[in-house]
């Protein structure tokens, strides 16, 4: 794997019913020191949904394979990962994703391998259009005393969010059948 790419970990946790609470506090000290280890990227956490899944998914961003390999290696992580044990039903599962992958992963399905990659082309066009014809005319009116080339970049950073944590995660559920048919 080329140590340069954008680099993804789903990690997936069965948390023991009763400690959710306790759980919770887990993720936002954890949270709290990854964001402290180079090239962080972000984090996005996946909550259980009422009669789809019972799982936590933590969608775990880093620049480079290398930096995420030192987090994950690092020591505290590893004392992380002892403080959690006592509040989820087994071992961690852990994928780790690049490129255009993460997108297309179902949270109750970590084994599915991504879909074709022309499934994957009609989605994310259809992702890319629909966010920029709702985002763009919305920005463009409340910026447009702003710099274009500022204005052109905070459209960009609010399009990129939203794929990234609402209409790729939304489009992949919508769309499972047919994504992972065949």
């Amino acid at each position: 794997m080329d140590s340069s790419v954008h680099v993804t970990a789903v990690i997936t946790h069965r948390v023991r019913p009763g400690r959710e609470t306790g759980y919770e506090e887990w993720i936002k000290g954890i949270a709290a020191d990854s964001r402290n280890f180079v090239g962080y990227l972000g984090a996005h956490i996946l909550r259980p949904e009422l009669g789809v899944t019972s799982d936590y998914v933590i969608v775990l961003q880093y620049d480079t394979c290398e930096h995420l390999e030192t987090w994950m290696q690092s020591e505290t992580r590893k004392g992380w990962v002892e403080r959690v044990k006592p509040l989820i039903l087994e071992p961690e599962s852990i994928r780790v994703l690049t490129g255009l992958e993460p997108w297309f992963q179902l949270p109750g399905q970590p084994s599915h391998s991504p879909p074709k990659r022309y499934k994957q082309a009609i989605l994310v066009w259809i992702g890319v259009a629909s966010t920029f014809l709702v985002v763009s005319p919305l920005v463009a009116a409340l910026l447009s005393s702003w710099p274009g080339i500022l204005a052109m970049l905070v459209k960009l950073t609010i399009m990129v969010g939203l794929l990234n944590y609402v209409v790729m995660p939304f489009l992949t559920r919508r769309f499972q059948g047919w994504l992972f048919r065949g």
